[in-house]
């Protein structure tokens, strides 16, 4: 949480929340009291309709995830397109916090000037996705579920020949963790620590 983030939280006047009691949570840690609305996947057109209406009446309006950033693997940038396809003109304003993607990366140790992000793995077509990635040789980037990343492990194991991968649990909070190797020894490394929660894997194709 930066100190730029807390200010805004502090001066804007409507927040929307992905959870209002998470939200809720970290809003009364800083002792922010301010208009907490809903916004998530589920939200309608006629609810980002009000949202557009509060900002053209001049509000400032912050919208904020339980995790990572808005608009990134998330539905904000849903609102944002919404608003913007109506309203060119309304300034859309990034405060920059935790991300796991970059966190993962900067302490991979594998070629980072050229990645691919890929959001969650896909349930189907995983290996039309993966002949295309051998042929491009960059590192890759990508979330997962704590009940798929053994068998995701062992598929990159038998699609790929030679592959390093890091694995970063919780990137940035207290039950940080980070786990290093080949598909296989890092599959060894996580049948004897469970994982539980968010879950980065980068891949260095070689």
């Amino acid at each position: 949480m930066t100190l730029r983030a807390i200010r805004v939280l502090k001066e804007v006047d409507l927040i929307l929340a992905e959870d209002t009691r998470v939200t809720g949570i970290l809003l009364s840690h800083y002792e922010i009291d301010r208009p907490i609305l809903t916004y998530q996947q589920h939200t309608s057109d006629t609810k980002k309709a009000e949202i557009l209406g509060n900002l053209l009446t001049g509000n400032n309006i912050a919208l904020v995830t339980d995790a990572g950033t808005p608009g990134i693997s998330d539905p904000g940038n849903e609102l944002i397109d919404f608003i913007l396809q109506r309203e060119a003109l309304i300034e859309i304003i990034p405060i920059p916090g935790a991300s796991a993607i970059t966190a993962a990366l900067s302490v991979s140790g594998f070629r980072s000037d050229k990645f691919l992000f890929l959001g969650f793995m896909p349930k189907k077509g995983k290996t039309k996705l993966f002949s295309w990635l051998k042929e491009g040789q960059v590192t890759f980037v990508f979330y997962e579920s704590p009940h798929r990343i053994l068998k995701t492990l062992d598929l990159l194991d038998g699609e790929f020949e030679d592959v390093s991968v890091v694995v970063a649990r919780e990137m940035t909070k207290i039950h940080e963790s980070i786990y290093r190797g080949t598909p296989l020894e890092v599959k060894e490394k996580l049948l004897k620590d469970p994982v539980k929660g968010e879950i980065v894997v980068v891949v260095e194709v070689r």
